[in-house]
């Protein structure tokens, strides 16, 4: 993998060049952005071959919305909506990442051919993902979290956001390797829209050099999230529905891919593939 700009290595994963494209597949009836469109297991493996014919490098499956004020799904209907998508994609040579914040999940995921377990809680909501990811010897993705998500935004209360989550995500990092998941598999994620306000989120793409000096790979998941919404809404309007966000998304992709960004997360994927193409091509004629 390049180590332009400081982009880091995942052991455990593939070698990209330049930043890679997460898509997503979200298996549920009710995410903020496409729920419901992928809910059957045949159709949400076949978004996911899809995802990658466009130009995805890895897919995240995820059973569980977690946009603000969603309530949690039980951990049975979860099993049933993931791990069948897992097993579908795995199965074509897609590489996998699990989108859960229960360890049950995670193992069942790993066991049908997920390489990645991206955990929005960073271990926080299951006292058994640490354990359970050190265990199965895979990558983790540690993502600055708050609380879930009925009441994550009145948990947005900062003085320094970009000083606050560097600190917290510190502090989560040192404890999930004490817990013995080795640094070397480590991945951050400054949460984007997970107990932020529109101007933390801002602030936090702004400054995304200063999340990299925590010296781990860095995932940035800005797709269709609200504070693109109020971007592109401007001063008292509605902002636009989230799938007509994708082309601000690519936008937040290459500024992450220049930024040395390990990976983008999308729900489009054609457009960042672009975005993170061009970046890279930037990056060699400066080089």
């Amino acid at each position: 993998m390049s180590t332009l700009r400081g982009r880091g290595t995942v052991r455990g994963l593939p070698e990209w060049d330049r930043c890679a494209v997460m898509g997503v597949v979200n298996v549920t009836p009710d995410s903020f952005s496409d729920g419901g469109r992928w809910f059957d297991t045949t159709a949400a493996v076949k978004h996911g071959l899809d995802l990658v014919a466009q130009g995805a490098d890895l897919v995240d499956v995820g059973g569980e919305s977690t946009r603000p004020g969603a309530t949690r799904v039980d951990e049975e209907e979860e099993l049933r909506r993931v791990v069948p998508v897992v097993r579908g994609l795995a199965s074509e040579g897609v590489t996998v990442s699990v989108d859960t914040m229960r360890a049950a999940v995670a193992r069942k995921a790993v066991e049908a051919g997920a390489v990645l377990v991206n955990d929005v809680s960073g271990g926080l909501a299951d006292p058994g993902m640490v354990p359970s990811v050190a265990a199965a010897d895979v990558p983790f993705v540690v993502m600055h979290w708050r609380g879930f998500s009925e009441n994550m935004n009145s948990l947005a209360v900062y003085d320094d956001v970009v000083a606050e989550v560097v600190a917290e995500l510190h502090a989560r990092v040192e404890a999930v390797v004490a817990g013995g998941i080795a640094p070397e598999r480590l991945i951050v994620d400054p949460g984007l829209g997970f107990a932020k306000q529109a101007e933390h989120d801002l602030a936090l793409v702004a400054h995304l050099a200063e999340l990299r000096a925590l010296g781990r790979p860095l995932l940035v998941a800005a797709s269709r999230k609200r504070f693109l919404g109020r971007v592109l809404a401007g001063e008292g309007h509605n902002p636009p529905p989230a799938r007509e966000r994708d082309a601000a998304t690519a936008a937040v992709s290459a500024i992450a891919a220049h930024e040395g960004a390990w990976a983008v997360r999308v729900h489009e994927v054609r457009a960042t593939a672009d975005a993170v193409r061009v970046a890279r091509a930037v990056e060699g004629a400066a080089s």
